[in-house]
């Protein structure tokens, strides 16, 4: 099942995070995922490792995979 939904404020994305334990952990991943192209809100929530992203399209998961490495987390996939 995707999680992928499109909305007039663009497309939302929810994916699972392993490693974010607090709220730095939430800024750092957010910080990275913010500044994929296209991309115009994140939400981190440490406590369930989702992040919620909103897009003006859908975004190439090796993207996000990537800005989340970068951060130092691992991308498990989309919940």
């Amino acid at each position: 099942m995707s999680t992928e939904a499109t909305t007039a404020s663009g497309v939302t994305t929810v994916y699972q995070v392993t490693g974010m334990t607090c709220g730095h952990c939430e800024g750092a991943v957010s910080e990275e995922i913010s500044a994929i192209d296209g991309v115009s809100s994140v939400k981190a929530v440490a406590a369930t490792g989702q992040v919620t992203v909103i897009s003006a399209a859908p975004l190439d998961e090796e993207a996000v995979r990537a800005a989340v490495d970068e951060a130092g987390y691992e991308l498990t996939g989309q919940a």
